[in-house]
């Protein structure tokens, strides 16, 4: 076909060209991670050219890649993978800059206990302040006229359970799973959770309004309209504006925890309860004391302060849906709250029935304490569970081929796993604990109660109970619901908190009773 050695010279180049554009086109594949497999051909010169005599069938001059297997050309091929492989790991740095989430944080009995004391004691404290402000404003006007006041008591203190807790413990997983590393996730995940508690906050708020006029009015047939209204009003406006507030103070407790390297779990729940309450309490006191006022002089106020709420509650639905968690909680995250709220309600109305009798007024002191001190201890808990499963176990909904047996009381209390060593040190915390809150009211002379031994006997005991159900409750419920596909950050703390405040109140007013008729009566202290 050629003759001559220019022509020779000439085909040579041409080879060399065509097998070099081969040689570049393999390199691309492989960078294109294309299928090999590694270690066995090799690329391998062919000098003879073929000449075809027939014109027809004469093609373009090209180069032949003859492959066999060898030692040589695994460790070609390997060179080109690891070559096409750094370029790839270059590519993904330099395309991909989503954060690693952080390792999990390897906690003692110890390190939890000392992490968990001092907001629990925090907590603690703005519980017994909150419990003086209740132990003054139950003789205020609007609360011996309007008596169905105390029934929001509970229901509006709850919604540190409902909402602020919540809220504290979806950030928490957040933090320790990585969700919140860079500012851009962070805002919007910030934005997202602010603009859904307001929506949940002003839902709320005017639900347990229409509780109270249920469980208050219509069983005596003795109904207001004037009452009905201020209730709503003053609900709806302690609600809204309680939120915002806590959820700020959240915001902030989260991100400087983890940035100090403090599990966010620990703290975040404890703090939100310790200003939650009394916040709120002082909220709904000072609001409802106005709003009392204005009846008088203006019929249009409350309505008015109804109505500007509630027609904010768009704009925040807005926000909510561009974050796709809140998005998701938004749709279907008012069943647990809604329940809380009827539950906390009926909690409400033993305050309500019992505070209203003189010979137990010595109760509204110590109800804040007893009930903010259980739903704190097991809000850490359940916030502890779910961390602990996002990071750990089979995602959401996933079918666990090993389902967990619902847990004993000794599993949950002495098992092997840190939440159950978390579980026992939040239940040590509780009589001495107590014991502190107590005397603090005792030395501020509040309430109407004597702290005798046998009073402080029954009341540890009723706190104890208390708290073993709920973190019991906490094990079982939390897993289930991880198994039934709900998310427990938004699902387990309303109802642990709510059933917290029905329990502590019960409790409470058994030992008031039982108290009364085994002749230890004391009402006049601190009047």
């Amino acid at each position: 076909m050629f003759s001559g050695p220019i022509s020779n010279i000439s085909v040579l180049s041409e080879f060399n060209r065509r097998k070099l554009l081969v040689i570049q086109s393999f390199t691309f594949l492989t960078h294109s991670e294309v299928p090999q497999t590694p270690g066995e051909y090799e690329l391998t010169e062919v000098t003879s050219i073929p000449d075809h005599s027939d014109p027809e069938n004469e093609r373009p001059d090209m180069g032949v890649l003859d492959c066999r297997p060898n030692a040589k050309g695994q460790r070609e091929e390997d060179a080109l993978l690891e070559n096409a492989s750094q370029s790839n790991e270059s590519d993904d740095t330099s395309t991909d800059q989503s954060p690693v989430p952080p390792a999990p944080l390897k906690e003692t009995s110890f390190s939890i206990g000392l992490q968990v004391l001092f907001p629990f004691l925090l907590a603690g404290f703005g519980t017994v302040a909150a419990g003086m402000v209740l132990d003054i404003v139950q003789h205020w006007t609007v609360f011996t006229e309007v008596t169905e006041v105390f029934i929001l008591v509970p229901a509006l203190l709850g919604l540190k359970g409902n909402l602020e807790m919540t809220l504290a413990s979806r950030l928490s997983t957040a933090a320790n799973i990585g969700q919140m590393d860079t500012a851009k996730d962070m805002w919007k995940m910030i934005m997202g959770n602010l603009a859904l508690i307001q929506v949940q906050a002003t839902v709320v708020g005017f639900l347990a309004s229409i509780a109270a006029v249920i469980f208050g009015w219509i069983p005596e047939g003795n109904f207001k309209m004037g009452h009905a209204i201020l209730l709503c009003a003053s609900s709806v406006a302690t609600a809204f504006i309680a939120s915002l507030l806590l959820g700020l103070i959240m915001i902030g407790v989260i991100i400087a925890s983890r940035k100090v390297g403090i599990n966010p779990d620990n703290v975040a729940t404890p703090i939100a309860a310790s200003l939650g309450d009394l916040i709120t309490l002082a909220l709904l006191a000072g609001i409802s004391t106005g709003l009392y006022k204005e009846l008088e002089f203006n019929d249009y106020a409350n309505p008015m302060v109804c109505a500007f709420f509630v027609a904010l509650t768009p704009i925040w639905v807005l926000i909510a849906r561009r974050t796709p968690s809140t998005r998701e909680v938004l749709y279907s995250g008012w069943e647990p709250v809604i329940i809380a709220m009827a539950i906390s309600s009926v909690g409400g109305l033993i305050l309500d029935k019992t505070v209203s009798n003189p010979n137990f007024a010595g109760m509204a002191v110590f109800t804040p304490v007893i009930n903010g001190v259980g739903g704190n201890l097991v809000a850490v808990q359940a916030s502890r569970i779910s961390t602990y499963l996002h990071m750990n176990a089979l995602p959401i909904a996933e079918p666990d081929p090993a389902p967990r047996k619902c847990p004993t009381p000794w599993s949950s209390f002495f098992g092997s796993g840190v939440n159950s060593r978390s579980a026992k040190v939040l239940f040590l915390l509780v009589a001495p604990g107590h014991l502190v809150f107590l005397y603090t009211i005792n030395s501020m002379q509040g309430g109407h109660t004597t702290l005798t031994s046998l009073f402080i006997a029954f009341y540890l005991a009723a706190a104890l109970l208390q708290v073993v159900i709920l973190l019991y409750l906490a094990d079982w419920m939390v897993n289930w619901m991880w198994r039934r596909g709900m998310n427990p950050d938004n699902f387990s703390i309303p109802y642990l908190t709510a059933l917290g405040d029905l329990l502590g109140t019960g409790f409470l007013a058994l030992c008031f009773h039982i108290l009364w008729l085994i002749g230890d009566r004391d009402t006049d202290v601190g009047d």
